[in-house]
């Protein structure tokens, strides 16, 4: 009987009769259905995959009732009335023009300037040849509410419709006023069917500005073949709209996706010192493709794209700039590291004694007192400096001082000591660099020819005797030794980085033995500078010390390799891999699959904010004198070298399980859990990696198995196949015909492409960026660039560095103003914003899909992230596990899938938001 009044739709009348007029009664009337509604109701169900028992049996007992109807003919279809409750999402903060503008369009709603909906149906109307549609409907009230200070406001509009209408799937909006609004989701209220959806997040642009009505689908997915035949001229040009024509310079109010080249780096109107070489394209040096902006070359190089400087802002398309909060969070820490960085400058202009640490008490001053409290200056620059509204909240003492980075949280001094120098190598803000050492020594790949003998320094001599009784070979053979090799990287960039003022730098390689009790300790660094003639001695080898000369000059090399480390870790484990690596994904899925495909729901909360906050980095994070510039040791020359590492990116490696094999930290293993067996049993990002690559997967396959049983559907869907052909050869198209570019025939193909993109997007970005603060804030720990090499017995230097170590060693790392302009930005990098949207969290959980069954596997998989949650806290306090329980030992939990907002340490958003 149930199952009869869900069929008959009689339960929803019951709830829906208020707003439905007598006429429109009789039609739902089951002794009057039979006549007149039967293929409406047929409709229902067409086109939708169902693979559970339960839907098997509503379809035939719907099939069955369907088939005594179809005899008969209806007499006459009848008007009824449907209703749409339009939810709208107010700015918190309008200025002067926006709230008159507001105003004025409240004014004017009353006249006729209004907002107008039509729903489309998923029929065809067999006189107008185009899909059914009802008439036009006004949104009502818009001028009475416009004063609610509510987050959002429900309006509402009244359909009438034929009973013969079908399913509604689509709805055009139509803004007549003089401002844009934020629809987030319009409920349709009154069909047999049930309330249907529609999820929206967008931006709704006026009519003057963009004369196209907006068109919404609702949350019913279909593949391409399966789009019903009302909604297949709109599918396509939705697509076309959002694809644009590749000309002309972009408004901020576009949503249009297309690809550039980096070409908008440098500024060569400004002089030589700021053009920057082209990334992409034909001048040899390969790159991922951008967003494109089409704005004007410069005027000095045609071929370079002009800029746009802060705070005006550059174009992404308008759904994929930060929402409000995410804005604010990132304007407060920007006014943070404004402040920071004038700081300095004052306190530079007043002594020219203070450009260095003088010691750690000097760092220590930054967390508890501020400089300008230190220097009796606050008072003096508050005055000079009237801050904004957005930071009222903040106490103006706070925006003076850093926060305590967490490396020192449970242990000051935990960073001097080599077991956490090692321990960061497999749970600190880089797990990502650390191999199994495969030969010793270790070989160059470089050109001999260019860049001298490949062979290392290292000797068997230097490390034989940390080997607890072991042979090199016999180490080699237990998997006892590992490698973090920055060598090849930095080597070709040497000559021109040390030209560089204030900029010293070597090519390194560190030699970590694992102990039996499952922890690392370094035992040998490689310093190597380029070789200047046939006999200049161009490397040594720095081993744990025995002596106080030795302690320091052991602490300066470890130096050095967090340098090299933090800027492989930027340059390309951070940025090319996750950000840049993303972005064409990204473009090719906006401009190839409908909102309404399977797949663009699956991948749509993975791709928030990314296009904003990659074209906010060109913006001032890697241009030309931007922070990376400023604060890394590579200086002008970061992105020649992360463009480098982009011709050895596999994107069939950059899952977790294909990187773990190819670094060697792991091997297959059919036993294990996730098939693999981790040489390292005690490596956190691994450990706690595997889990949720798991359980991405198993998500990821439940999915795609419910939209594509067999291969032949995976081959046929023309929107799929555009969207990854358009990654690799417009996207990735510096490396197209490489033959490691996996292919997209099967089911588990897509499984395997998606999981990987679904990972980089949300945990591997997490693992790499919210630990930049917490371990890089204090900066002796991880410093981004050092001004010195070690000294030899030879030079002038050495008698410095003997006299007073601790002064060299300062010296050696970045200057105050460096420091603090780095803590700034990796501040902001490190914050999570209150709006952030966490693995196994998504908008509108319930309906961001019309398909209950896909909406249950998500609840099993967030279900799932819950349970790996408990299991890294449960692993943070088993004292067996070293490398991230012990006295003074920090935790690991920048794979711990929540947070709350702010600088945590913890947390993995959805997204490369940040």
């Amino acid at each position: 009987m149930a199952l009869a009044k869900e069929i008959m739709g009689i339960s929803l009348l019951e709830k829906s009769s208020s707003f439905m007029n007598s006429s429109s009664m009789a039609l739902f009337n089951p002794n009057n259905y039979h006549k007149e509604n039967h293929l409406w109701f047929n409709q229902q169900f067409q086109g939708r995959r169902n693979l559970s028992r339960r839907k098997a049996f509503r379809q035939s007992t719907m099939a069955a009732i369907s088939e005594n109807l179809i005899k008969v003919v209806p007499e006459k279809a009848v008007k009824f009335k449907v209703r749409a409750v339009v939810t709208v999402r107010n700015k918190n903060k309008e200025d002067l023009k926006e709230t008159i503008v507001k105003h004025l369009d409240a004014f004017t709603d009353k006249i006729g300037r209004n907002v107008t909906l039509e729903l489309i149906s998923t029929d065809m109307d067999p006189n107008t040849k185009g899909p059914k549609k009802s008439n036009q409907a006004v949104l009502k009230d818009w001028s009475k509410k416009s004063n609610l200070k509510t987050e959002r406001v429900n309006y509402t509009a009244e359909f009438i419709v034929d009973s013969n209408f079908g399913n509604p799937g689509a709805i055009t909006v139509t803004n007549k006023h003089q401002q844009e609004f934020f629809l987030e989701s319009i409920t349709i209220e009154g069909f047999a069917c049930g309330p249907v959806h529609f999820p929206c997040n967008s931006w709704v642009q006026p009519k003057k500005d963009h004369p196209g009505k907006r068109i919404f689908f609702s949350n019913q997915p279909y593949l391409p073949d399966e789009t019903p035949a009302g909604l297949k001229s709109l599918r396509e040009r939705e697509l076309r709209d959002l694809r644009g024509d590749g000309k002309g310079v972009r408004k901020l109010s576009d949503r249009i996706y297309d690809y550039d080249i980096y070409n908008d780096l440098g500024n060569p109107d400004k002089g030589i010192d700021f053009a920057r070489p082209k990334l992409g394209g034909d001048d040899n040096v390969p790159y991922p493709r951008r967003c494109r902006t089409g704005r004007v070359p410069t005027d000095t190089d045609i071929s370079a794209e002009s800029r746009v400087e802060k705070p005006n802002p550059t174009y992404v398309p308008r759904d994929e700039q930060f929402e409000e909060s995410k804005m604010n969070t990132f304007s407060t820490s920007r006014l943070k590291a404004v402040l920071h960085n004038l700081i300095p400058s004052l306190m530079a202009s007043i002594s020219s004694n203070n450009h260095d640490f003088k010691g750690f008490s000097d760092i220590d001053s930054l967390y508890s007192k501020g400089l300008l409290l230190k220097l009796g200056l606050q008072d003096e620059v508050l005055k000079k400096l009237p801050l904004p509204k957005v930071v009222s909240s903040i106490k103006e003492g706070d925006l003076l001082k850093y926060d305590t980075p967490k490396i020192l949280s449970k242990d000051k001094f935990a960073w001097l000591r080599d077991d956490e120098f090692a321990r960061q190598a497999i749970a600190g803000v880089n797990p990502v660099s650390i191999e199994k050492l495969q030969v010793f020594p270790p070989v160059s790949k470089l050109d001999p020819e260019i860049y001298g003998p490949q062979e290392s320094a290292l000797k068997e001599e230097h490390i034989l005797g940390h080997l607890n009784g072991m042979t090199v070979q016999e180490a080699l053979d237990a998997n006892k030794l590992f490698i973090v090799d920055h060598h090849d990287v930095y080597l070709p960039f040497l000559d021109r980085i040390n030209a560089l003022d204030g900029r010293k730098a070597y090519a390194t390689r560190t030699i970590f033995f694992l102990s039996d009790v499952g922890t690392l300790k370094p035992i040998a660094i490689e310093l190597s500078l380029p070789q200047t003639g046939p006999s200049s001695r161009s490397k040594r080898v720095v081993t744990p010390p025995v002596c106080a000369t030795g302690n320091w000059t052991w602490q300066i090399a470890k130096a050095h390799v967090c340098a090299n480390d933090a800027g492989v870790h930027q340059l390309v484990n951070h940025w090319l891999r996750t950000h840049a690596s993303l972005e064409p994904f990204i473009l090719a899925a906006h401009r190839q699959l409908s909102a309404m495909h399977p797949i663009y729901k699956l991948l749509d909360p993975h791709m928030r904010y990314t296009l904003e906050i990659n074209g906010l980095a060109r913006q001032s994070l890697i241009n030309a004198d931007g922070v990376i510039e400023a604060c890394f040791t590579p200086g002008r020359y970061c992105m020649e070298i992360s463009a480098a590492a982009y011709k050895n990116w596999r994107f069939d490696l950059e899952g977790l399980p294909a990187d773990l094999i190819r670094r060697g930290m792991a091997v297959p293993d059919s036993t294990q859990p996730h098939g693999l067996k981790l040489l390292i049993e005690d490596y956190p990002y691994a450990a706690d990696g595997l889990m949720i690559w798991g359980a991405i997967e198993s998500w990821v396959r439940d999915y795609v198995n419910h939209y594509y049983p067999s291969s032949a559907q995976v081959c046929s869907d023309r929107e799929l196949q555009a969207w990854y052909a358009e990654t690799i050869n417009v996207g990735h198209v510096d490396l197209r015909n490489e033959e490691w570019w996996p292919t997209l025939a099967t089911p588990e193909d897509l499984i395997s492409i998606l999981t990987t993109l679904i990972w980089l997007a949300s945990a591997q970005h997490a693992a790499l960026n919210f630990g930049q603060y917490p371990y890089g804030g204090y900066v002796p720990n991880r410093p981004p660039l050092m001004r010195r090499l070690i000294p030899d017995e030879n030079d002038p230097e050495y008698a410095v560095f003997l006299a007073d170590p601790q002064k060299y060693f300062f010296s050696a790392l970045p200057s105050l103003l460096q420091a603090t302009k780095f803590m700034a930005v990796v501040d902001t990098l490190s914050t999570h914003s209150p709006d952030e949207e966490y693995l196994g969290e998504r908008h509108q959980p319930s309906t961001w899909t019309g398909d209950a069954e896909i909406v249950e596997a998500f609840y099993k998989f967030s279900a799932e992230i819950g349970r790996i949650e408990k299991e890294i806290d449960e692993r943070n306090a088993d004292t067996k596990l070293k490398n991230r329980c012990g006295a003074g030992v920090l935790p690991y939990e920048l794979l711990a899938p929540s947070s709350g907002p702010g600088v945590t340490c913890r947390g993995v958003p959805n997204s490369v938001s940040i």
